[in-house]
């Protein structure tokens, strides 16, 4: 996967992330959620930073954090309140008095997702242990990739979580599992 992205350029990425989020501001889920947690992405991952600040202003954007082994959400306060994070990925700074709410969907990155709408992550299992939390599991779940991160099938554990939608630039997936 890291090769593929290699053979697109940082303007083609993110062109086809520009599209990838045009599609996910279409589902009814984002449209009529109030509280959206989403990653800010890496170098290799669909941009969400203009996406970020573009909806800041008309919902509760909530942004990771990993701490002691853990993902967490915070409520994204501006550019200015983020600070690199354990990977270098640009995390809010915790505010220990906020309440840590659960949002209405979580926007999901990936190295690769399937049509069975498995995820592969990065193997940390952040997001699969945070989905099994008690409030998490019945969250909706939008795995966010480029075009080229859907293949055929991904390795899946018992453990692993399905996501609800998978959005790239080109085409929109709806899972409809129990």
């Amino acid at each position: 996967m890291a090769l593929q992205k290699k053979e697109y350029s940082t303007t083609l990425l993110s062109d086809l992330s520009v599209r990838a989020l045009d599609f996910l501001e279409t589902l009814p889920e984002f449209i009529h959620a109030n509280i959206v947690a989403v990653y800010y992405a890496m170098a290799d991952e669909v941009r969400t930073a203009d996406f970020i600040e573009k909806w800041a202003e008309k919902k509760k954007i909530l942004l990771p954090l990993i701490a002691d082994d853990m993902i967490r959400f915070y409520t994204y306060k501006g550019a200015d309140s983020l600070k690199s994070g354990v990977f270098g990925i640009l995390e809010p700074v915790p505010d220990e008095d906020e309440y840590i709410c659960v949002p209405d969907l979580v926007v999901v990155p990936g190295v690769a997702f399937d049509r069975q709408m498995n995820r592969l992550g990065r193997g940390k299992g952040y997001y699969d242990r945070l989905f099994m939390q008690f409030g998490w599991r019945e969250v909706t779940k939008i795995g966010l990739c480029f075009h080229f991160q859907l293949i055929s099938e991904v390795p899946v554990g018992e453990n692993d979580v399905r996501m609800h939608h998978i959005v790239t630039d080109e085409t929109i997936l709806s899972g409809s599992f129990s």
